[in-house]
């Protein structure tokens, strides 16, 4: 264990060339500083637990009470019409019967094949969260980044590195803790970690396994940042990406409730503010310092590199997001409102029709003319969510 101590907490790793972890010490014993200690973190996981917990509280009792007020009922999808044979299909060969399968079911039921199809898209929507599960995570998730976004701007609106970012690196590393930055830290490392966890609980949409990696960048950066003390950029990046979740999540919330013309606004503002911060702020003012002004202030050293391939990852993935964004801009424009997320976990009719249809026949491709694409417009659609 010392010697596996001692190859994870090498200074040549961690800290820029001639600073080792004794000068740190030192120097914090000296002037009476607190640096960054990796002992610090441990208090992250009961506050975990505590966030997870008070997360489950609050979707209980504030809420699911406003939700049944805005009239959201806990009534799931249509349930489809017992049948043991189509069961046995859907639970021991395939959820996405093909054509071919399609076609026998049909004679061995007697039934319409569109029927069938409907039967196997009610069954894998059956299991789906209702209106008010989505209700209630999203109203958490705006309550939580409401709080920690504005809880960021206070204490950042005092800090020189936040007017000028070229101080994150002023006398680097030794920069003292403070207890703004120490707790701003802690609580998005615990909640990051709660997040991690629950996502194998919560609603899961197609781009699960991008947030999958979204949510490991996000702990990995947060931990590494604070050893190595890059807690001045990294508070920012983190509040940076805070306002835009509090637009999403307010977007989310008018469209389960049904107030379109809300939803509507709240999600043109929401990709405008997106792509400005994770395509605009986020590489030509946080990527540039890391990668530039570090790289001529302090020089380059392992972690460093580490971090900054991190934070590149991050920027393909908003590439990714700001796709879909455009995406459903573009069908709202071509619409008049804005349509359904292309990250959606329900099904509508077209998506299983455009499923099963898939290198059939041109005959049975021509029966399904007249029917709404894969990406028809949808007004209960969901929302991409970062």
């Amino acid at each position: 264990m010392a010697a596996l101590s001692a190859w994870f907490w090498n200074e040549r790793f961690w800290l820029p060339q001639n600073v080792t972890w004794a000068d740190l010490e030192e120097e914090e014993a000296a002037a009476g500083l607190r640096y960054p200690r990796v002992g610090h973190l441990l208090s992250v996981v009961p506050l975990t637990f505590a966030i997870f917990a008070l997360r489950l509280l609050f979707e209980r009792f504030i809420a699911k009470p406003c939700a049944l007020h805005l009239g959201i009922q806990t009534n799931g999808p249509c349930r489809p019409q017992p049948n043991a044979i189509l069961e046995k299909v859907f639970t021991s060969i395939t959820k996405y019967p093909d054509w071919k399968r399609l076609e026998g079911l049909s004679k061995q039921l007697d039934w319409d094949v569109r029927k069938i199809q409907r039967w196997f898209r009610h069954r894998r929507n059956q299991d789906k969260p209702s209106l008010l599960i989505k209700f209630c995570e999203s109203m958490w998730r705006l309550m939580y980044s409401l709080s920690i976004f504005s809880y960021g701007i206070c204490f950042l609106w005092s800090t020189p590195w936040f007017w000028d970012i070229q101080k994150c690196w002023e006398n680097y590393p030794n920069q003292a803790l403070t207890p703004g930055t120490y707790y701003f830290y802690i609580v998005q490392l615990a909640a990051f970690c709660s997040l991690f966890f629950s996502q194998f609980t919560d609603i899961r949409r197609k781009d699960f396994q991008i947030m999958f990696v979204h949510h490991l960048v996000g702990i990995c950066l947060i931990f590494f940042s604070y050893v190595n003390n890059m807690v001045r950029v990294g508070s920012l990046v983190m509040c940076l990406h805070d306002v835009s979740d509090i637009l999403l999540e307010i977007a989310k919330l008018a469209n389960y409730a049904k107030y379109q013309h809300l939803c509507d606004a709240f999600f043109v503002l929401f990709g405008f503010v997106f792509i400005t911060t994770r395509l605009g702020i986020y590489p030509f003012w946080i990527l540039n310092s890391t990668l530039f002004e570090s790289w001529a202030l302090i020089g380059p050293y392992q972690s460093w590199w580490l971090f900054n391939g991190l934070l590149l990852i991050v920027q393909v993935m908003h590439i990714i997001w700001s796709v879909c964004i455009i995406r459903v801009a573009y069908k709202a424009l071509v619409s008049g409102k804005v349509s359904k997320d292309d990250r959606s976990d329900r099904e509508s009719s077209s998506e299983e029709e455009e499923k099963t249809s898939s290198g059939t026949k041109e005959a049975h491709n021509a029966s399904l003319n007249g029917a709404n694409s894969i990406n028809g417009h949808l007004a209960s659609g969901e929302w991409a969510e970062e």
